[in-house]
């Protein structure tokens, strides 16, 4: 058994001590995510300002990264929501996760807050803390230079210095995007973290897991969606179909379909703008977009950035798209939030309410406008503050697009039940990946269960919501769960009968499905189109099947969802705004059967515990 190695840094005091982690926790959480929250909760007082010098960032690995198995070059940044005020998490790419545990660790938990600007060096196992002053002000980008090529760096910009709630961290071209934890990172006075180290990654069966990792890479190699779609279009694809199901949100979530699609769809930008693909270290899938720009070659939006950017704020001119992306990426800030709280400020002034001196359609000062937010100057000052904010200040609550504070991602619920659910019961705010993805069974993969149906939706919600707390904890890309679906199931025509007559048959049975459920957590066996259990038992040394790999993500998402109840987010938050609501959406209902089947009491709390 190969328990991680964690370390807890003090700003304050300047103080490096090990954390001692204890038998029982690596047993139910393992590591990533889902570690983090129990640490969070066990280490972070109630009631905790996301920018109180108490509070807690934690960075994280997971069992898998670094190791041979795919994909896995991911790590997580876990703190207090600077949106929500709940819990915080945010998984990123780049190469700080892999260099930060051949440097000696698999964690670092941070608090307390440096006099002034500080960088932190880890190099085998020697933690130092470095003057960050001559970094301060600098861009993500300029300041990933002042270090080594060869180093893991995690690193904020302007957005973070300033607090900006949506505020991100960068390793390499990847974002730890969501949430704000660029800001509290800025709030620490903490400008990078900087790694390397010649540790050799433990893992407990090296020989079998990469005998594993040879028959996934050639799975996801193989696979039409890992290996032809992606590779091909990027996530940005997936515009032409989410615009066809009234997906694409479209002026601030009022309307369905984009006349102008093509105009900024991944067809468009693999046509006219794409030079190569790139991707995160030990990735086959490689859906990065490296893009030609002003010739320079840069990294391009993805389907997020290209639905908030774009057709949300009525906008089908893909470069100004990849231009405001990069911007975003170099001030270091979400560009699901930054899209969402434009669009918001867009409707404001259309119904006379307020004028932030934009509108839908007119373009001209956006980039000025980015700029502003990251240096809260001017009107950019309450626009750094999110929609919520905005909202709360000004009014316009009943299209104000978020849920507890964090704005909608690029996928409409309006015309996706099942995501709205997601969305609403979503630990970290109104988040696409944490609240399950639903829109992969409601027409965007080969499952077609019905868009504007209620029935199976709770139960899949959860089931999948499950999962990637998983996956995501195991420290590989969710991008690799695409291929659960075998192969044969995408040659059938999206719209033809067969796959049209699948997603009624199961959901057809989806009301006998909650009577099982608990059979998933006692699945002894693993199974091999899921190999991440597999490969988490080969990495750690722990006895794993598919029913203990699925607990994990149920223990982890009940840990979050207990983290929240105490910091006083209640089953009040578990919502959507108005706006959908009046669309249909029976969200009522389906919370009442989400909370059953979670096995959480009819307030939404989890009765075991955590």
């Amino acid at each position: 058994m190969i328990k991680p190695r964690y370390i807890l840094i003090d700003l304050s005091k300047k103080s490096v001590e090990d954390y001692s982690l204890s038998d029982e926790d690596f047993k139910n959480y393992i590591g990533g995510k889902a570690l983090a929250a129990k640490i969070l909760y066990d280490l972070l007082p109630a009631g905790t300002s996301p920018f109180d010098p108490q509070n807690i960032l934690i960075i994280n690995t997971g069992p898998l990264n670094g190791t041979p198995s795919p994909s896995s070059a991911r790590f997580n940044v876990t703190t207090k929501n600077v949106l929500t005020g709940g819990i915080a998490s945010s998984n990123c790419g780049g190469s700080f996760g892999v260099k930060l545990r051949r440097a000696g660790y698999e964690g670092i938990i941070i608090t307390g807050k440096a006099d002034s600007p500080v960088y932190i060096e880890i190099i085998d196992g020697k933690v130092e803390f470095k003057d960050a002053s001559s970094l301060w002000g600098l861009d993500t980008i300029e300041t990933q230079k002042k270090f080594p090529p060869n180093y893991g760096k995690i690193v904020i910009g302007p957005a973070g210095e300033n607090l900006v709630w949506y505020a991100s961290i960068a390793s390499d071209d990847r974002m730890a995007g969501r949430t704000g934890v660029g800001a509290v990172m800025g709030s620490k006075n903490l400008k990078a973290i900087i790694a390397n180290g010649s540790r050799k990654i433990p893992v407990s069966e090296l020989e079998k897991l990469k005998n594993l990792s040879k028959k996934w890479t050639k799975y996801l190699k193989n696979h039409y969606v890992t290996g032809y779609f992606l590779p091909k279009y990027g996530t940005s694809g997936l515009v032409r179909m989410t615009n066809k199901l009234g997906m694409l949100p479209v002026k601030n979530f009022s309307e369905a379909g984009f006349e102008n699609w093509y105009d900024i769809s991944g067809e468009k930008l693999a046509e006219d703008y794409l030079e190569k693909n790139g991707g995160c270290g030990y990735c086959p899938i490689h859906c990065e977009r490296r893009v030609r720009f002003k010739n320079r070659i840069i990294k391009g939006p993805e389907y997020e950035t290209v639905g908030l950017l774009g057709s949300n704020i009525l906008n089908d001119n893909l470069e100004k798209i990849i231009d405001w992306n990069y911007l975003a990426d170099l001030y270091g800030m979400d560009t699901i939030s930054l899209g969402g709280t434009l669009a918001f400020a867009m409707e404001l002034k259309e119904r006379g309410i307020k004028d932030f001196g934009f509108k839908f359609g007119k373009f001209e000062n956006i980039k000025e406008i980015i700029r502003k937010i990251a240096f809260r100057e001017d009107i950019g000052d309450e626009l750094a503050n999110g929609t919520k904010y905005l909202s709360e200040k000004y009014g316009g609550k009943e299209f104000a697009i978020h849920s507890k504070g964090l704005e909608i991602s690029a996928y409409d619920p309006k015309n996706s039940y099942g995501m709205g659910l997601g969305y609403a019961t979503s630990n970290r705010g109104a988040c696409h990946l944490n609240g399950g993805y639903l829109v992969y069974f409601e027409g965007l993969g080969p499952m077609k269960l019905k868009q504007h149906s209620i029935k199976g939706k709770a139960i899949f919600t959860i089931i999948m919501q499950n999962l990637f707390e998983a996956i995501s904890s195991s420290g590989t890309c969710l991008f690799t769960s695409y291929a659960v679906f075998p192969n044969f199931l995408h040659k059938f025509k999206e719209d033809g009968i067969f796959l049209k007559a699948l997603g009624s048959i199961v959901g057809f049975i989806s009301p006998i499905i909650p009577l099982f459920r608990n059979l998933l957590f006692k699945v002894p066996f693993h199974i091999s189109l899921l190999p991440y259990s597999k490969a988490v038992e080969y990495a750690t040394g722990l006895k794993m099947s598919f029913g203990k790999f699925y607990l994990w993500g149920k223990r982890a998402y009940d840990i979050e969802r207990a983290f929240n109840i105490r910091e006083g987010i209640s089953s009040k938050e578990d919502t959507l705004p108005k706006k959908i609501l009046e669309s249909g959406i029976n969200l009522k209902k389906m919370l009442t059967q989400y909370y059953k089947y979670r096995g959480w009491d009819k307030e939404g709390k989890p009765k075991t515990k955590v």
